[in-house]
């Protein structure tokens, strides 16, 4: 009898032996394909963070990959990331500084500005930190004229500034500190434009490189508009120029580097 129970418990562990080793056999299947599932999505990459440059990874094989996303690698970008590949043909081969402003979409006011820089000799962008930007009441176009409230679509340089206020330390552009950089009235909706001009960056759109902000020369003629520029927010969209924080117009005219020959490329999101 003490045989035939010492045999009926020894089946029994048997039995639950078996099953957990089976468990634990189903348990690592699982978790082995589970593992394996985010592996093979098409998405292997993260897309870089404007602001850190860090990547974010994917959390899923059902999570789309970025609209034209640059790869990355330990250098840094192979492409500035968001841009069209006929704004990209249109970057100077020898410009080292791109500054891209972001709008939120064609009829939006809203943007995002972010500046891009690479070595000498580099073919790789490093993203610098990202900042709010407001641009013209209407949105953006492709074909500016004077009067529309619209920022004009491009590629242009940046090689002048200037300002109703001092040039921070540090500032390289050609800089012209005159009283003469005043916004009157008010602005689209109202508010107050003091201290608008304390600080400029000419954007070279319809102007001749060289001169002050101030210039009045329009190349293309005066029905394309002018006096398009980078200059202080007054919390309200514009009517066809980017404005920034003081804080970070200052920061700019500090960076900013006539030898990296900076250029500004704006225009709506997927444009």
């Amino acid at each position: 009898m003490a045989a035939r129970h010492a045999q009926s418990r020894a089946r029994r562990r048997l039995s639950r032996r078996s099953k957990a080793v089976s468990g634990l056999a189903l348990s690592t299947l699982v978790g082995t394909a589970l593992w394996a599932w985010p592996a093979s999505g098409d998405d292997h990459s993260g897309r870089p963070d404007a602001k850190s440059g860090s990547a974010h990874a994917a959390s899923s094989p059902n999570t789309p990959a970025p609209a034209q996303a640059a790869p990355q690698t330990a250098r840094g970008l192979r492409a500035i990331p968001d841009l069209s590949d006929a704004a990209r043909k249109r970057i100077p081969a020898n410009a080292r500084q791109v500054l891209v402003v972001t709008g939120k979409a064609t009829d939006s006011y809203e943007s995002r500005v972010v500046l891009y820089t690479r070595e000498d000799g580099s073919d790789f962008w490093e993203a610098g930190p990202g900042w709010a930007a407001h641009n013209a009441a209407h949105g953006w176009t492709s074909d500016h004229h004077y009067g529309d409230l619209r920022s004009p679509e491009g590629v242009y340089a940046l090689t002048d500034a200037g300002g109703r206020l001092p040039a921070p330390g540090g500032t390289k552009l050609p800089y012209d500190h005159n009283r003469s950089f005043v916004a009157h009235g008010t602005g689209v909706e109202g508010e107050p434009l003091a201290g608008a001009f304390d600080y400029v960056i000419a954007i070279n759109y319809n102007r001749v490189p060289g001169t002050s902000p101030l210039d009045g020369q329009r190349p293309l003629g005066d029905e394309k508009g002018g006096g398009v520029w980078l200059h202080v927010d007054h919390d309200g969209p514009t009517q066809g120029c980017v404005s920034l924080k003081p804080e970070v117009m200052r920061e700019l005219l500090r960076t900013l580097d006539p030898a990296l020959h900076p250029v500004v490329v704006m225009g709506p999101a997927g444009h």
